[in-house]
């Protein structure tokens, strides 16, 4: 592979997980609204700063009255995301330039090019269609889709043509394959979780509300579309429907947890995996950890964020153990 796009995906790699953190922090202070138009924010290409700025912005958008604090971490993410998108653009335009870039790099480049566009156009129903849990879902899984393939673009690079690991190393393709798909089930429930504001509708452990199993009510938990048009800012979710959510992400958790845990140890016996199954079983454990104190802690914001770059770091860590079972043949 060319030299440029392995560098260029190496950048675009490190600015899609800021990304993703970024926007799990916009969205936890609450602060995905902070901007009520888009691309803008108010009809500024930054933010309302000064105080007649404000006072305009005010009577434009009524319903919405500016705070500075949420408005400008909402307008840094937009950037930023921005930023990733010409990333992804030079990198498309060098793979399909250079006549020795091999046409694996050059489909990924051209899956992420429409996937960041749609990215973008998710970024903006999130913003026009007031925070739709389907569509902030969908925006989360869109920004670790593409964070996946720019780790895969880059670990392309890494082997030689005809390299072919051990048979051993081969037969665990399959498990690791098995861990990605629990592991992003597990992420978009957490997504779902978070987008319903269902993250503490069991403020407590290892019980729901005091009970072992409370009221919930589950025909209404996974109904992904609702109304058009509704503020879904602070969730309009009742309780029953909320814990039925929260239930349901505890034990993904639990069954994500004895997964990674299994494929770790596993990967373990194998030298070539030690080091990555030592790195898979620190970061699940962490991260299972994180997901604890969410609950005890009641939701503090640090430690929220935290999760959110968690299963953006384990997703990387199985697809370098998926990348190292592979046998290079372009």
């Amino acid at each position: 592979m060319n030299q440029t796009i392995h560098k260029l995906a190496m950048i675009a790699v490190v600015v899609a997980f800021c990304v993703i953190v970024l926007g799990a922090w916009v969205r936890l202070s609450h602060a995905g609204l902070g901007c009520p138009d888009w691309p803008g924010c108010y009809g500024h290409v930054t933010w309302p700063e000064a105080t007649h700025e404000i006072a305009e912005a005010n009577m434009a958008f009524p319903e919405r009255p500016v705070e500075p604090g949420k408005a400008w971490r909402e307008m840094v993410h937009r950037y930023l995301a921005g930023s990733l998108m010409l990333l992804v653009f030079a990198i498309a335009w060098k793979a399909w330039r250079d006549p020795y870039v091999n046409r694996v790099a050059r489909y990924i480049a051209t899956v992420l090019v429409l996937l960041i566009i749609f990215q973008a156009l998710l970024g903006m129903w999130t913003v026009t269609l007031k925070l739709k849990p389907v569509i902030v879902m969908a925006h989360l899984l869109g920004g670790l889709a593409s964070f996946s393939l720019l780790l895969w673009l880059m670990f392309s690079n890494r082997r030689r043509i005809g390299d072919k690991p051990s048979m051993r190393i081969q037969r665990m393709r399959g498990p690791i394959i098995t861990a990605i798909v629990v592991l992003t089930m597990q992420i978009a429930l957490g997504g779902w979780t978070s987008a319903n504001y269902a993250a503490l509708a069991c403020p407590d452990l290892p019980r729901c509300t005091g009970q072992w199993w409370p009221e919930t009510n589950f025909s209404e938990a996974f109904v992904l579309w609702r109304e058009v048009g509704v503020d879904y800012e602070g969730g309009i979710l009742d309780q029953p429907t909320r814990a039925a959510i929260h239930l349901t992400h505890r034990i993904g958790a639990i069954v994500t947890l004895l997964v990674l845990v299994t494929l770790a140890i596993r990967a373990y016996r194998v030298p070539k995996l030690r080091g990555s199954s030592q790195l898979l079983m620190a970061l699940v454990l962490a991260q299972f950890t994180l997901g604890v104190l969410n609950v005890v802690l009641h939701l503090p914001l640090p430690n929220a964020v935290a999760h959110n770059a968690g299963a953006a770091l384990l997703l990387a860590t199985l697809l370098g153990l998926l990348d190292k079972t592979a046998t290079r043949a372009y």
